[in-house]
């Protein structure tokens, strides 16, 4: 797994989200000035968080974005795997992204590997974003 700002912003501006509270619409231009995030960047990331069910966007003077979950709903291998796909170090080991790699030739080292998938996504599972809020 590599977490790329794709993951990171987003998170970000879920938790933003997720202390102005639930049904709270806040400005994109407010998330970008907190966490120097590109504007345009983290309009495409809401625009698919949107689609996935997590915020919700209204527009007008007193529109702009909300949580659309409970944060205790939304959990960060959620975001994740959205944003970036496997959790996995590498696809043969990966759940929900499975594919054959050439590692496989080595059981023991895939089994390494199996753990640190099983860890990374035990962890990311359990946590949500009311956890980090």
């Amino acid at each position: 797994m590599k977490l790329t700002t794709k993951s990171e912003y987003s998170l970000l501006a879920l938790v933003y989200m997720g202390r102005a509270g639930k049904d709270v619409y806040v400005k994109i231009e407010d998330i970008c000035e907190k966490y120097d995030i590109p504007k345009k960047y983290l309009e495409q990331l809401l625009t698919t968080l949107k689609q996935t069910g997590y915020i919700k966007a209204k527009r007008g003077a007193s529109g702009g974005y909300a949580i659309a979950k409970e944060p205790s709903e939304i959990t960060l291998a959620g975001v994740i795997r959205i944003m970036d796909g496997a959790l996995a170090p590498t696809q043969s080991v990966s759940e929900f992204f499975f594919d054959h790699t050439p590692i496989e030739k080595e059981q023991k080292t895939l089994a390494v590997f199996r753990e640190i998938r099983t860890f990374i996504a035990d962890k990311l599972e359990k946590t949500t974003l009311a956890d980090i809020i």
